[in-house]
């Protein structure tokens, strides 16, 4: 196992390097000539001019004997030393490009040179996310082990949980409040009652929310539920697919830019932060929102202000942000696809919707509501007919997965409705307005169950027909394929691809 050493360069440590502390060598230089074992690297951080900073680590290499290449200098721009947030996003972004934590590596945090918010940064992270061993140095007792014995799940978590929990119940006992604004959303099942219970408390306070569901449960008839029975009902409610907007364009449409910004930008543009402050904006698809502009989005979650493109001057909003998205978005955070720091400033509030699947008893009534409407909207219209489901085409209804939710229920009614001859649509009115299902496997190539037949096999032939198919679409690239099959690491490819035998030629680590 290697060993590394992480450290600010202070600036005690760049007055040693000067001569202005004689007896002196600083916290770092001090650290490396004192330590028992000498570290196999040395990974400094420095907020300071780098040019300066990179004369003192050919000094550090000078006094202490490590070698130019043992020894690595990174610039982290702070706007404050003592900005506690930025400091441990910084460093937090920096371990993680470097391939920390990492099995084999050893860390020691350096906590005395910096600020004390630096210094209580190396902590969280020791005792968190990137384990590691802590140590300080003083003139009076040279160097020595930060002894804190802290233990984040038996000491923190159970008591953190436990007032979440009091704090939950408080809030079932609580008497609800009647909000007719979700009075739109027709169900009798338990769970989406529990989660419009959940709105409605929420709808309240200024925070953010994040609706989670699959696609077509109903996300954005919740944000507008939540809009409607807020204090904002009386001001606009902005809808905006982020997955329907070119990423090129993006910062544009949401946050504005200035005339000539960019080819193309023939006239200011507010932008949809603007135009909806005062009221809600309504983020679908927040998991397609490029990385750049997840940085702007929460610059004006946390700050209430914007920069349009092409405009240094921010502008002051007071837009409340609702998000959706079908995504799991903890998956995308690892992934490197969306920002960990976003994804906790938007979750304050969180709504997940079931599929319609798992609703037991909202498909009968949800149909018959729908078909309701239908009715209503085509009276008077020349050939329509009132319409109505049988027994037959009700059991089809109920038995069906809906793999599209209560979106394609609704357009299978509709269908059904058009089609159908008579006034009574039938079960095979509904079977032919069912949209085929898309999958892995075609019905052609289901194979015949017999005394023969494997599952396990089946699915194994399966699985290494798609992971050699992301092989071949990446060249090889073991990450990419991974992200492409939908696993958290190459790592689990590299186990799947092990234990099912797959040869890869011409292969590449990443």
């Amino acid at each position: 196992m290697k060993s590394l050493l992480i450290s600010w360069v202070g600036a005690a440590d760049l007055d040693a390097s000067n001569g202005k502390q004689d007896l002196d060598v600083g916290p770092v230089a001090s650290a490396l000539l004192q330590s028992n074992n000498r570290f196999d690297h040395v990974y400094l951080l420095t907020n300071y001019d780098f040019r300066r900073s990179k004369k003192y680590c050919s000094w550090l290499n000078k006094k202490t004997g490590y070698k130019p290449s043992q020894v690595d200098l990174c610039a982290i721009n702070l706007s404050s030393p003592i900005n506690y947030g930025e400091i441990y996003d910084q460093v937090s972004r920096n371990l993680l490009k470097a391939g920390l934590p990492n099995p084999d590596v050893e860390l020691t945090f350096h906590t005395s040179p910096g600020t004390p918010a630096m210094a209580a940064i190396w902590i969280v992270l020791a005792k968190t996310r990137f384990p590691a061993k802590l140590i300080q140095t003083s003139r009076e007792n040279g160097l020595a082990t930060v002894d804190f014995n802290f233990d984040l799940a038996n000491d923190f978590l159970p008591e953190y949980l436990q007032r979440a929990g009091d704090r939950a119940q408080r809030l079932a006992n609580a008497t609800e409040a009647q909000n007719p604004e979700f009075n739109k959303i027709i169900t009798k099942c338990t769970l989406v009652r529990t989660q419009i219970s959940l709105a409605k408390r929420i709808a309240a306070y200024e925070v953010p929310v994040l609706v989670l569901g699959e696609t077509g449960t109903g996300k954005e008839l919740f944000a507008e539920a939540i809009h409607a029975a807020s204090t904002r009902a009386d001001q606009p409610f902005i809808a905006v697919n982020c997955g329907a907007i070119a990423p090129e364009l993006a910062n544009s449409e949401l946050f504005g830019h200035k005339k000539g910004s960019f080819t193309g930008a023939s006239s200011d543009r507010k932008g949809y932060f603007v135009e909806a402050s005062g009221g809600t904006l309504f983020l679908d698809e927040i998991g397609d929102l490029p990385l750049d502009s997840q940085v702007r989005l929460l610059r004006a979650l946390q700050s209430q202000e914007i920069i349009p493109v092409g405009q240094s001057k921010p502008i002051k909003v007071n837009t409340r942000v609702l998000a959706a998205t079908h995504k799991d978005l903890a998956s995308e955070v690892l992934a490197g696809r969306f920002r960990e720091d976003l994804y906790h400033r938007l979750a304050v509030g969180i709504i997940k919707l079931p599929p319609l699947r798992d609703r037991a008893g909202d498909i009968g009534i949800l149909a018959s509501h729908f078909l309701t409407l239908i009715n209503a909207d085509s009276q008077g219209k020349p050939e329509a007919q009132h319409k109505s489901l049988n027994k037959g085409a009700m059991e089809i209804l109920c038995s069906y997965s809906w793999p599209g939710n209560i979106r394609e229920l609704y357009h299978t009614i509709l269908r059904a409705v058009i089609w159908s001859q008579t006034s009574e649509i039938t079960g095979k009115d509904i079977q032919d307005a069912l949209l085929p299902q898309a999958g892995p496997v075609s019905g052609d190539h289901w194979q015949t169950l017999s005394r023969d037949f494997n599952l396990q096999d089946f699915l194994d032939q399966t699985a290494v027909k798609y992971i050699s198919q992301a092989l071949k679409q990446t060249g090889f690239r073991t990450t990419a394929a991974a992200n492409l099959l939908g696993f958290t690491n190459h790592q689990t490819l590299a186990n799947w691809i092990k234990r099912l035998g797959i040869s890869i030629e011409g292969k590449k680590d990443r």
